[in-house]
């Protein structure tokens, strides 16, 4: 093993199969968008329409299949298991909740915390009457179903799996296929393995490119809110270029000195944003509708995790659940290795309860408030918040109403501070876990080279790029989709070994 004495690993340490790899596809990917845009097109939405339609059924499978094998886990005995041998977690409580829920939803949270509902207004599932009292009511629900529970458990099953294999069972690597070891057996550095790695690459890179879109929308949107500039392409492309040179200089720094302080930042500004709706805009009515949306979500929780609408009367499913969770499947490994290595010194239980629990509060949080705030204007008849969510973009119908409140000029350049540093602490965690998913081995006191994690930071921001090229929400939903398949099959294999991990372990 070679590393230098602060514990970074140098060039003999990348597995250049991964590396490259990884590389190969995301150059020919982007290099078949920008030369043939057109058929590029048709053939994302082709996909798009095959998968969701076709095979939409197996991802709710996978979601109610995994949270439930999660929730088993952490009721019982195994729940104990101490995660490396530790007196006390790494980092405090505030810190690892911070890192974990800024690296989990990033800037497409305040992307779709105010506007999703719009969608579920004019189109709901179950066949509620369009733009109906109903309607609006389940409308902000089920946002909160999609940014809850399930979608948390899709990173925290990756999340258990390394963290057995890494902190309990001391394999130095922390790669997808070394969480699978139980079932790959000696297959881990064959082929099979080898696969299994490469799919993490790729499932990170689309994901991250539906993410980083998102975000950069929101930030071009308070740009031309406060400037005049036109949100086009120009300056989208200037976002990115920002965002990445962020993004790099915080994966250059390290876990400690760059990703841990820009999260806790991130946390300290999306609060003081939250705060600032709630106090100053529809205060009881946010507070109204909040509860009620909780209580519509609780109340069906089971019907919305099953809902599948066999008769297919509408594309709901397709369009808004199926893409959710291949979303939260497809970011899932490079979230839970980051949550890993941030993980060491607490239990399973401690660990799967903060991850669902904190990951889905949080993200009620932003879909009580903002969301809440954006249908007290529309159905006050204050601003069209539905009309420009639709006939527009979410950003630009987000960056408007917040225009709306007290100085809202400083609220504006507040979100698109938000909206910038959430793209860097989302996505310089995916640079760091792409380095060490690329590192051939790496000890729990050891990270990977700084040039290998600056290099996946500017890597990441060429597909975004590319995507918006050629189009826009359809294309950046397709990413993660066509990204989550082979992992939706990876994830099973992951299931079985953590079982037979854990049935290895002897927990008092």
């Amino acid at each position: 093993m070679q590393s230098s004495p602060n514990g970074e690993q140098n060039l003999q340490t990348i597995d250049r199969f991964i590396f490259s790899g990884g590389l190969v596809l995301l150059i020919v990917i982007v290099g078949t968008i920008l030369i043939a845009p057109q058929w590029s097109a048709a053939a994302i939405d082709t996909s798009y329409v095959f998968i969701s339609t076709r095979l939409g059924v197996l991802y709710v499978i996978a979601a109610i299949l995994t949270l439930g094998f999660l929730l088993y886990i952490a009721i019982s005995p195994y729940g104990e298991l101490v995660l490396g041998s530790v007196a006390e977690p790494e980092y405090g409580q505030a810190s690892w909740i911070s890192m974990l829920f800024c690296a989990g939803i990033g800037a497409s949270l305040i992307y779709w915390g105010a506007t999703e509902w719009t969608f579920y207004y004019i189109a709901p599932p179950f066949g509620i009457e369009p733009e109906s009292d109903a309607a609006l009511l389940m409308a902000n629900s089920y946002g909160m179903f999609h940014w809850g529970p399930i979608g948390w458990a899709f990173y925290c099953l990756p999340a258990v799996g390394l963290c057995l294999s890494y902190h309990v069972f001391k394999i130095p690597a922390l790669r997808l296929s070394s969480a699978c070891s139980e079932v790959l057996g000696r297959q881990q550095e064959l082929w099979p393995g080898r696969l299994i790695d490469l799919l993490f690459i790729v499932g990170t890179i689309g994901t991250c490119a539906t993410g980083l879109g998102f975000g950069t929308s929101v930030v071009s949107s308070a740009i031309n809110k406060l400037t005049g500039i036109e949100d086009g392409i120009v300056l989208q492309i200037g976002v990115v270029f920002i965002a990445t040179g962020l993004i790099a200089f915080s994966v250059f720094r390290g876990l400690n000195e760059g990703i841990r302080r820009l999260s806790t930042l991130n946390a300290f500004l999306a609060l003081i944003l939250i705060v600032y709706i709630f106090v100053f805009g529809p205060t009881l009515f946010i507070l109204e509708a909040g509860v009620t949306s909780l209580g519509t979500v609780a109340g069906n929780f089971v019907r919305m995790l099953s809902w599948t609408d066999p008769l297919q009367r509408a594309d709901f499913v397709e369009s808004w659940t199926v893409f959710y969770w291949a979303w939260w499947l497809a970011m899932g490994p490079f979230i839970g290795m980051f949550i890993c290595k941030i993980s060491r010194g607490r239990t399973l239980r401690e660990l799967i309860v903060g991850v669902l629990g904190w990951g889905s509060l949080g993200c009620a949080l932003f879909f009580m408030v903002l969301g809440g705030y954006a249908q007290y204007l529309e159905v006050q008849n204050i601003y069209p918040v539905v009309a420009q969510a639709n006939e527009v973009s979410p950003s630009s119908a987000f960056i408007s109403i917040v225009s709306l409140l007290p100085l809202g000029s400083v609220m504006v350049l507040l979100v698109a501070v938000i909206g910038l540093v959430f793209v860097a602490t989302t996505y310089d965690s995916a640079a760091y876990t792409l380095a060490a998913g690329a590192t051939r081995s790496l000890g729990e006191g050891e990270h990977p080279a700084r040039w290998h994690r600056v290099f996946w930071a500017f890597a990441l921001g060429t597909l975004p790029l590319s995507l918006l090229f050629v189009g826009g929400l359809r294309e950046l939903q397709t990413a993660s989709l066509l990204a989550s398949l082979p992992l939706l099959f990876v994830y099973g294999i992951l299931g079985v070994s953590i079982w037979r991990m854990l049935r290895r372990t002897r927990v008092t």
